[in-house]
């Protein structure tokens, strides 16, 4: 008698699979990144009187959501958008002086302080979505040799037929080479 092992699920995987699983287009995930991280630099102005560290902190989060829920074709768009909605966020929080001028050298200052916020960011979204993508390629590649097809592409039966026939030291005869080829004795290598 056979006894079936049931598993059991952990339950932080059960509360993970509670969360949304939105997919967005590359365009939809560059504006969530931009739009969370300015209103969560708003919130940190308000808060924390523009604390760097919680919104160095609030970015890697934002990066990693960004790279889980870009759909598969988007995938190289998270690392590219990630770094850009940290500058759009870091406006409110940058602390430049009156002017134009003042508020454009606030927010070169603050990027080039925070680079490492920057880099982790946009580190931790490379990861997740080259994570993403070698997983599809496996999935890909299991569903093309499930289906009975060699990495080439697919196969036609008569032409798997045909290759299996034919011994594996004859060489292939041109098309449109006619009998003349057929009857010509094959060459030594």
């Amino acid at each position: 008698m056979y006894r079936v092992r049931v598993r059991s699920v952990p339950p932080v995987v059960l509360a993970l699979r509670r969360f949304p699983n939105p997919r967005l287009t590359g365009i939809g995930a560059g504006l969530f990144a931009s739009l969370t991280m300015f209103v969560l630099a708003c919130v940190d102005r308000l808060l924390f009187d523009g604390s760097e560290l919680v919104y160095g902190l609030l970015f890697l989060p934002v990066s990693a959501l960004t790279a889980l829920w870009v759909r598969p074709a988007d995938l190289v768009t998270a690392p590219i958008s990630v770094p850009i909605a940290f500058a759009v966020g870091v406006f409110p929080i940058s602390g430049g002086s009156e002017g134009f001028g003042g508020q454009v050298m606030g927010l070169v200052t603050a990027l080039a302080v925070h680079a490492g916020w920057l880099y982790g960011g946009t580190l931790v979204a490379g990861l997740i979505t080259t994570v993403r993508k070698v997983r599809l390629m496996r999935a890909r590649r299991r569903y093309v040799l499930a289906q009975g097809r060699g990495p080439a592409g697919e196969r036609t039966p008569r032409a798997a037929a045909a290759a299996s026939a034919s011994p594996p030291d004859a060489k292939p005869v041109r098309a449109g080479a006619g009998t003349a080829a057929a009857a010509r004795r094959p060459q030594r290598p």
